[in-house]
Parts: C-alpha cells; structure tokens; sequence
C-alpha cells in the first residue's frame, strides 16, 4: 500500500494540532478551577498518581512501538495476513500486560502514602484514590488498545486525534460539573475511568470501519516472533530510562518536598509540557514516513531530511524558549499569584531543559522510525540513572533548583552525545556526523543570542499584569523571529524547509517565493 506522506503528515499536524490546542487550553482551566474550588494540593496528587502508573507502564516495553514498526513493511507490501497475525500478537500481548499491572500495581498499594510528604488533603483516601488510578490504566490495555496500532502504522493519528476531541469534551464538562456542584476527587476520578473506556471503544470501532480487511488472526512464524520479542527487549531498556527521566522527578518532589511544591512545580511543567505537547504533533505526524523513507530512500536523502527537520524545529522550539523565558512569570503571577512562583533560575533551567528536549526529541524520532533500538538500548537507562542519582543528592541541597538541573545536566551531558553518535553510526555515515553538530552548535548560538535580545527590551517593560503579558507577547513574537530569518535564510534547509511547507499546503501559501524574495 502505497502512503502518502506528506498528505498524511499534513492532515495529522492540521488534526494533532487542534487537539493538542483543546488539550492545553481545557485542562488548563480545569487545573485553574481544582486550585481555586478545591486547593493545589489536589493538583500534586494528580501528578503523584500520573507519575506512579507511568512506571508500571514500563511492563508495556515499548511493545507499541516494535509493533507499528513490524506493519510498515506488510502494509507496504498490501500483505493483509500478516497484519491481522501482528494484530492477534499484539492483542494477546496488550491483555498479559493489562493482568501484568494490576497485579504489580494492587503488590505496591500499601506503600503508597510513603511517597507522600505531609498531610493529604481532606482527609482523602489515598488508597481508593489510586486504585481508581489503576483502574483507568488497566482499562487502557484491556479494551482493544491494539486497534491503535493500525491507525498509527496507516500515519491516521488525525481518526485518533477527532476521537479524543469527541472524549475529552465529554470528559472535561463532566468533570467541571463534578468540581462546581460537588467538589468530590473521587468522583472526578471515576469520570476520567468512564472516559478511558469510551475513548478506546471508539477508536476500535472506527479502526475497524476503515480496515475491515484487518483481523486479529492467523499466526506469525516463529522467526518474526522472535524478531518482534527482539526490538521489544531492546526497547525495554529506552522504555525504562524515559520513565525514570520524566516521572522520578515528581516522585523525588513528592517525597521530599512534598505535594505544594510538587504542585507548584508541575504548573511551571504543564507550561513547558504544554509547548512539547505542539511540538509533538509534528513528530508523531511524521515517524511513519520518515520510517517509510529510511527504508526507500538513500542515506544521503535521509541526512539532508535531518538537517531539514533540525532546522525546523530549532526555529519552533527557539521560539518557543524565549516565549518561556521573556513569559513564564508574568503568566504565573496572572494564573495562580506570587506565592506560587518560582525565582527566575527555576525559569532559565526550565527554558534550557525544553530546548534540549526538543532537539533530542528529533533525533529519537529518526531513532525510532530506523528501528535501532538494539544498538540504543542502555543510553536511555544510563541517562535516566544518573539523573536519579543527582535528583538524590542535589534536592539536598537545593530543593526543586537541583532536581530541575539534575535533568538538563543528564540529558545534556549523557543522553544527547550518546543518541548522536548512535543515529550517525547506524543510520547515516559517521563522516555526516560533525558538519551537523556544527551547524546545530550554530543554532544554539543565534538560539541564545535570541534570548537575551528579546529578554533584554522585554524586561523594561514594566505595566500592569495582563499589559506587562501582552506587550512582552509581541516583542516575542517579533524579535526572535527576525533574528532567526536574518540567521537562516541563506541555507539550503531554509529552502527545503520552504518548499516542503508549500507541499504541504498544495502552494496556497506560495511561502517560497514571499519568502525568498527578501
């Protein structure tokens, strides 16, 4: 079967996008609303529990990914049997995992209120609260999780993004009814459970309608299991250290500081989380085809395809941190007051973790469409240990600053290196590998020059709140941008970029020649 990848990409961003907008701006008030009707503390249960279930998610082992990655090849080549045997494999896999967490999850419930520091609020049951937790999570396993699978290796992110559009406005009026009339957790809980079975019941339902052909059944041979069970065992270990790097974080927090300052924090994060959110939907719009293209296309295609993206999603994520850095305060001042702000070095540490993540973001993407998992295997674990162990030792001494820096000093300084010489050793020439690490050492420079640029004018403005916002908005909106035109327009990835953009776009937009006339 023949993909369209640019349509598709296109279609998935233009979908993803409004998705990920919906997702940010509701749970946004929703977050608001808790605070203000019910108390932070509820905001630091929410990330406890978040963060406690993504380490049982570890037993999932990346078999997601292994498994979209098994179909591009048979959905290439229109071999209908061995999709529907993938399908069976996959379901019989997501069922064992389902029992594999709740019994693990139901093993670890009385040592729940240990990672509590301080008093719950109201008197809470923490207990049922997690099981209700649990719950949801074993529900998204059980119910034809599997069915995913087809609409991802297909590049139809967009069906699942209109399904959880459809979900989630059902989910979040329920639940702001909860919080307005009866101002119950636990019934706040049982919606978001209702709403997970719902969202997976509808998108098998629509999976089914748009590959009727594709059944779970018939067998793989022993050989292809085998294949298959290796790129999840090699995946385990990234599985693992991505766990540990996102969710250890608020577990140490919660621990140590306790449920305000985690609370605290993860208001800074869903900020942060919430621009990586957008960013994603570029990259999950684009690993299939980027998977599909590293199996037709040459290396040398392939590396200017990387140089490309790089160039991309540098300006986008360079954007982005001065927003964050000229932003952060005067929106949380706005939002939840002084008393829950963090000093400014919270916010510079903030702005280079995210630029950081998003580059490393790139280069798993092409990780992970070239299926190198088995040669990628410990680096994430050595990363993610590390930043446990500086997260031990730096909360010590400097509370939430240290665990902030533990995680830009462990990506930065382990991680990045590491995944860099991986992609250039299995995917591309080692020769690619410094005349793009030179370019993207520019990029860091303009990047910051940016920051200070920006920050510098941006600074003096001194109004009331909401003005304060709006006119430190529009120089940054201005500024960067500006300086990353004058930086970048004369190379040859600011042309290609240009030109996939009008692809995309059937020429509407003709960005090209607007662009390069100047």
């Amino acid at each position: 079967m023949k993909i369209e990848r640019t349509k598709n990409a296109t279609r998935n961003i233009i979908f993803g996008g409004i998705l990920k907008i919906y997702q940010i701006i509701v749970p946004f008030l929703m977050r608001t609303a808790m605070i203000y009707w019910m108390g932070i503390e509820y905001l630091g249960l929410n990330s406890l529990f978040t963060s406690i279930l993504q380490v049982l998610n570890l037993v999932e082992l990346g078999i997601g990914s292994a498994m979209v990655f098994s179909m591009y090849k048979p959905i290439a080549e229109d071999d209908e049997k061995t999709i529907s045997a993938l399908l069976r494999l996959y379901q019989i896999y997501y069922r064992v995992i389902g029992c594999i967490i709740a019994v693990v999850g139901l093993i670890i419930l009385p040592f729940i209120p240990s990672l509590i520091s301080g008093e719950v609020p109201g008197g809470l049951n923490v207990y049922i609260l997690y099981l209700l937790n649990l719950g949801a999570t074993v529900l998204s396993y059980w119910l034809f999780a599997y069915k995913n699978s087809l609409l991802n290796a297909h590049q139809r992110n967009d069906v699942i993004s209109k399904v959880q559009l459809f979900t989630n406005t059902f989910q979040y009026g329920l639940q702001l009814l909860v919080l307005f009339i009866l101002q119950n957790y636990y019934w706040y809980l049982i919606v978001a459970l209702f709403t997970q079975a719902m969202t997976n019941i509808l998108t098998a339902v629509v999976a089914t309608k748009m590959y009727p052909n594709y059944r779970a059944k018939g067998r793989l041979e022993k050989t292809v299991i085998s294949q298959i069970n290796k790129r999840i065992r090699d995946l385990f270990t990234s599985k693992v250290g991505a766990v540990i790097l996102n969710s250890v974080d608020t577990i140490v927090i919660s621990a140590f500081l306790g449920l305000t300052m985690l609370a605290v924090y993860q208001n800074y994060y869903y900020i942060l989380s919430s621009l990586i959110a957008l960013v994603t939907i570029v990259f999950n719009s684009c690993t299939a085809g980027i998977g599909n293209s590293l199996i037709k296309e040459t290396k040398e295609k392939n590396v200017e395809d990387l140089k490309k993206f790089t160039l991309i999603i540098v300006w986008i994520s360079g954007f982005c941190t001065v927003c964050l850095l000229c932003l952060y305060q005067p929106i949380m001042k706005l939002w939840v007051g002084e008393r829950y702000e963090l000093s400014f070095i919270a916010v510079i540490y903030f702005c280079i973790y995210y630029f950081i993540y998003e580059i490393n973001q790139l280069l798993n993407l092409f990780k992970d469409a070239g299926g190198i998992w088995n040669k990628d295997r410990f680096r994430p674990l050595v990363t993610a240990l590390a930043n446990l162990i500086m997260n031990l030792i730096m909360v010590q001494f400097w509370g939430i600053y240290g665990i902030i820096l533990s995680t830009v000093l462990a990506t930065l300084l382990i991680g990045m290196p590491w995944l860099l010489h991986n992609i250039f050793s299995e995917l591309f020439d080692k020769s690619d590998m410094w005349p793009y690490l030179r370019k993207l050492f520019r990029y860091v420079i303009v990047t910051i020059l940016a920051c200070i640029l920006t920050y510098i004018p941006s600074s003096l403005l001194q109004f009331s709140d909401f003005t304060t916002l709006v006119t430190r908005g529009i120089l940054c909106c201005i500024i960067p941008n500006v300086i990353f035109y004058l930086a970048y327009h004369k190379q040859i990835e600011f042309r290609q970029s240009l030109q996939l953009f009008d692809k995309m776009t059937k020429g509407k937009l003709a960005l090209e020649k607007r662009l390069l006339r100047y």
